[in-house]
């Protein structure tokens, strides 16, 4: 069985995995509708502003987690025998994979010293299992595309 934490350790996948991860974050930005979507787009932007790389940066240092996080899914998925993609698997269990994702975000924001970062964390978290679950789908169509080449 492939393993996802290759990606993570691979030195000429892990960038590509993380930009387009970046994108989809991007992406999901963007889509958001509403008075929700512009607190969103406002945080989103203010980040983008004060620290460009912010978001690509804060992508790799939690890519590790995230993957171990994933990494329960993807070896669920191979035990199942479960048939069509993993982003047919992951979207399926869509609330239960940004809960476990959202996991990760919630240790990093209780061990961070940036204010700002805290404060911004703090008034998106309440909503952000449901921006995670849209996600999903895409997060496995994402995986799907490295998987093949591991």
């Amino acid at each position: 069985m492939k393993d996802l934490r290759t990606l993570a350790k691979n030195p000429g996948i892990r960038p590509l995995v993380v930009a387009d991860c970046v994108t989809l974050i991007d992406q999901q930005i963007k889509s958001k509708k509403g008075l929700s979507g512009v607190v969103v787009k406002t945080a989103y932007g203010l980040v983008n502003a004060l620290k460009p790389r912010m978001i690509e940066k804060s992508v790799n240092s939690l890519f590790d987690d995230f993957i171990g996080q994933l990494q329960v899914y993807y070896q669920y998925y191979h035990e199942e025998g479960s048939k069509g993609s993993l982003e047919q698997y992951l979207s399926a269990r869509a609330g239960d994979v940004a809960e476990s994702l959202l996991q990760v975000t919630d240790q990093r924001a209780k061990s961070s010293s940036n204010a700002t970062v805290i404060k911004v964390y703090n008034k998106l978290r309440p909503r952000g299992k449901e921006h995670v679950e849209i996600a999903v789908p895409e997060l496995g169509k994402l995986l799907d595309k490295y998987l093949t080449h591991i």
